[in-house]
């Protein structure tokens, strides 16, 4: 199973991408941080990091994407720009007919150090563990996408998104499954 995950922020939304391994290990296949400059109207950040999960979303062709739920937080303007990207992590996936994982900041600290309760920094040490990486993948956001990628491989009966809640007929899976097989081989050509 391949999984990209998304750490969603308006100014740095970290992404992700992980295969599943046999015996529970997981392997990196892409990570980085789409970026909007503050100084830019909303408008033209959510374009410009729309884009560029698009492009991750054609260049890696996940089974599913997974983010982080976006909870409470005091101040209103970082929560809606949070909660605005997610929706774009989620409008990108359903484009595309890939299921949507939302994974809260406890279940993921969870999934990966054992602790819903662990500090930032732990996760990021035990993601570069997991991933057998020398050093921990910087900035903060992409080793928090590949956090959320992780929990989704290690918790896949997880909480999906309603709209998948309905189920495909066995042509329409099989023809989703057609359509992701021809992406990746065009991909690898």
């Amino acid at each position: 199973m391949r999984v990209l995950g998304v750490d969603p922020g308006l100014t740095r939304c970290g992404i992700g991408v992980v295969d599943s391994l046999p015996g529970r290990r997981a392997e990196l296949v892409a990570v980085g941080v789409a970026m909007s400059p503050p100084s830019a109207s909303v408008d033209q950040r959510l374009l410009q990091i729309a884009a560029e999960l698009d492009t991750w979303m054609d260049a890696h062709v996940p089974d599913v994407v997974a983010v982080e739920r976006v909870f409470a937080q005091h101040n209103v303007s970082t929560v809606m720009g949070t909660a605005q990207v997610a929706g774009l992590a989620m409008l990108a996936a359903a484009r595309r007919g890939v299921p949507v994982a939302m994974h809260t900041p406890s279940e993921v600290k969870a999934a990966v150090t054992g602790s819903g309760r662990a500090h930032k920094e732990q996760v990021q040490r035990m993601v570069a563990g997991i991933l057998g990486l020398a050093e921990v993948p910087r900035p903060a956001d992409a080793a928090d996408a590949l956090a959320i990628a992780i929990c989704h491989l290690w918790r896949p009966s997880a909480i999906m998104d309603k709209a998948e809640r309905f189920a495909q007929t066995p042509a329409q899976r099989a023809w989703a499954a057609a359509e992701q097989a021809a992406r990746r081989a065009k991909g690898v050509r």
